[in-house]
Formats: structure tokens, C-alpha cells, sequence
């Protein structure tokens, strides 16, 4: 896996923590099992990120049929390596240079601070966790989205193939991101 390269999954990392293991039962249920297609779908969304996940709420709180397909981690890149892990470490990297000019503020002697980056990392896993559950496959089944984990390939026009199924449609978003 290089740098740019998120196809590692936090379960491969070791050892896993609560935190990571509540977030994949989320965003990569292992216990999670395809839906029937159904005949036809007015909406197929590939990518379950930021927009993907939008498009697909959006679309079923508007009554159409949406099935949503994600071959990694929902929530994609925002919740799982970029935004959200980042702002998580930034606010940590604030707070403890906050602390360090607070006399200059308070004319009071230093406050005695080491900046902890096991807790700081551990704070971000339980927040990432904690969010996850907003994008979570189980949270959209429950929006009326068919959610399918996979990779998914265009047969033709109007249908999509992924793990198997094949998933008909009239529109198609592809809101994968940088990288498909």
C-alpha cells in the first residue's frame, strides 16, 4: 500500500482497538450480507463518501428506489482517513500549544503539559467511531437504501454488476472521488 493508497482496511492493522472495531462494524459490517436487487432502481449511486451518501439519502428521502454500492469503507475518505481523523489530531495539536501560551495571557506561571499522542489518536478513533454510525450501511438500509458492498463494474448503460448481482437503473451517480 503506498501513500496515497486507502485500500487497507483498519482491521489490518494490529492491534485493533474498540474504537476501530465499532467503526468497521459500521462503515464494513463483517456480518453484512447483500440485498436482493430489485427489478429496477431510479437511482444507483457508486461511492458511498461524503457525496455519494448525500445523493443517496436525498434521493430516498424523495421516495425513489436508490441502491448505494461501496467496494471500501463507508463514509469514504472524509471519515475514515481524511476529515474528520485529521481535524480530530489538529484540535489536539491546538490545544496543546493553547496550553502552552496560556501564561501570556494569564500572567499566571505555565501549566505543567506533555502532549499525549496515544491519547490524541485514541480521542480520534473514538470520535471516528462515534460518527461513523451516521454512515453507517445499516443507518441507510433503515433510509430505504439498498446498500451493497463491493466492487461494481458497468455492464452496459443501465446496469450495474456488483458481487454478483446485477442492479438495474435510469440514473447513475459515480461519486467516487479521486480514485475508483
Amino acid at each position: 500500500m503506498n501513500e496515497t493508497d486507502h485500500t487497507e482496511l483498519p482491521s489490518e492493522r494490529l492491534p485493533i482497538d474498540a474504537y476501530d472495531a465499532e467503526l468497521l462494524a459500521n462503515v464494513r459490517p463483517a456480518d453484512w450480507t447483500n440485498p436482493r436487487p430489485a427489478p429496477s432502481y431510479n437511482l444507483v449511486v457508486l461511492g458511498a463518501g461524503t457525496a455519494g451518501l448525500v445523493t443517496a439519502a436525498g434521493a430516498a428521502g424523495l421516495g425513489a428506489r436508490v441502491a448505494l454500492v461501496e467496494k471500501n469503507l463507508m463514509g469514504g475518505d472524509c471519515l475514515n482517513f481524511g476529515c474528520v481523523p485529521s481535524k480530530a489530531l489538529l484540535r489536539a495539536a491546538h490545544f496543546y500549544t493553547d496550553l502552552h501560551h496560556a501564561p501570556r495571557f494569564t500572567g499566571s506561571a505555565p501549566v505543567p503539559s506533555e502532549a499525549d499522542f496515544a491519547a490524541a489518536m485514541e480521542r480520534m478513533r473514538r470520535l471516528r467511531a462515534l460518527i461513523s454510525h451516521h454512515d453507517s450501511a445499516r443507518r441507510f438500509q433503515a433510509l430505504g437504501v439498498d446498500v451493497f458492498l463491493g466492487d461494481a463494474a458497468f455492464a452496459d448503460r443501465r446496469t450495474v454488476k456488483v458481487a454478483g448481482a446485477t442492479l438495474k437503473f435510469t440514473k447513475a451517480v459515480v461519486a467516487t472521488g479521486t480514485r475508483a
